[in-house]
């Protein structure tokens, strides 16, 4: 395998927006290798999501340091993401994960959730509002919302490499508003790692990875998550959040629309 400079820079680029704003792996990743490069829309998916496994393990580790992840909402999330990962990708061998037919499904799966995750961007604060002023929910009923959300948020991922980030801490917001942030966006993070990995490495299977430019992709983001961590405190959190949800409501409505 040998290292492209131009996908170390692309990881760059994604990695140290990710370290900005904590979000946009995926969201950003799988649109650029497809809208710019050409990348047929499976190898882009199955490629981001191993990539996605790797970064979100170290991530993972370092919230699960500083407890900052609750094991039983994770437990339940992937409950529901796991067997509906491993049912869309059952369903996506099925067409042939290089057919025709898998590439219009999957780039209109990926516009979708890329709309989606951007109206969860801007409108997340006003939501959480609306949720705050809502009664408790019973214990029973926040773990059945939790599986269900685990569930949703596996066939998204699986489909389009988007989800697990921004919409997966807002539904999470949502269903438990008495947790912290850094602890939500740890147990959402700790989710991904096993979401992710059965999911790319299913796609892996069935030829929808290439590891050269995975190995390319990680060695540019590692770095720039690095250095984009140190100076996140120092920039405007919610003029960048929008800024990204802007690029994301263009990305996801050329694919809807391709």
């Amino acid at each position: 395998m040998t290292l492209d400079p131009i996908y170390i820079a692309l990881g760059a680029c994604v990695g140290f927006i990710v370290g900005l704003t904590g979000v946009g792996g995926g969201s950003l990743m799988t649109p650029a290798l497809v809208l710019l490069f050409g990348i047929h829309p499976a190898t882009a998916v199955g490629t981001d999501l191993l990539y996605a496994a790797v970064t979100k393990g170290v991530g993972s580790l370092v919230h699960g340091a500083r407890r900052n992840v609750d094991l039983r909402v994770v437990g339940l999330l992937a409950l529901g993401s796991v067997p509906t990962a491993a049912i869309t990708l059952l369903s996506l061998s099925q067409l042939g994960p290089r057919s025709g037919q898998a590439a219009k499904v999957i780039t209109c799966a990926l516009g979708a959730t890329l709309l989606i995750t951007a109206v969860s961007l801007v409108f997340r604060r006003k939501l959480m509002t609306m949720r705050l002023a809502e009664p408790e929910r019973s214990a029973d009923r926040s773990a059945a919302l939790t599986i269900l959300t685990g569930a949703v948020i596996g066939a998204l991922v699986t489909l389009s490499s988007v989800g697990a980030g921004a919409i997966g801490v807002t539904a999470l917001l949502l269903l438990y508003p008495s947790s912290s942030a850094s602890r939500i966006v740890g147990t959402d993070i700790a989710h991904a790692v096993p979401l992710t990995l059965v999911a790319g490495a299913g796609h892996w299977l069935t030829g929808s990875v290439d590891p050269s430019m995975l190995l390319s992709l990680v060695t540019g983001s590692v770095p720039a998550i690095v250095v984009a961590s140190y100076l996140a405190p120092r920039l405007p959190e919610v003029g960048l959040r929008y800024l990204l949800a802007l690029v994301l409501a263009i990305a996801g409505g050329k694919l809807v629309v391709a």
